[in-house]
């Protein structure tokens, strides 16, 4: 887990926020149809509409979150879904608790 790469994914407000609305995805994503927050996450789309901002930066962002180990991706057909990498987040806290 590079330090540099998860400290750069964090210092987005966008990418924060993200992080902040896959942590309890039922109560901010509630209009996600037939969700399986648990094993798959929050389709790519539903997450575009909540930013507001366009397809392919919520993409990029997801993309960098996900190189940081911060979110894992699921592919089911031709959506992408994504949740938070619980094993991840826990490596980001021992690296401040630690490290910081």
């Amino acid at each position: 887990m590079d330090q540099v790469e998860i400290f750069k994914a964090l210092s987005n407000k966008t990418r924060l926020q993200i992080l902040n609305w896959l942590k309890d995805p039922a109560l901010n994503f509630p209009e996600q149809p037939n969700a399986d927050f648990e094993n798959v996450g929050v389709c790519v789309g539903q997450i575009q509409i909540k930013a507001g901002l366009s397809q392919s930066t919520i993409s990029e962002y997801l993309a960098i979150l996900q190189r940081a180990d911060l979110v894992s991706a699921t592919r089911v057909g031709q959506w992408t879904y994504y949740k938070r990498n619980q094993e991840g987040i826990a490596q980001l806290s021992k690296i401040i608790n630690s490290e910081l």
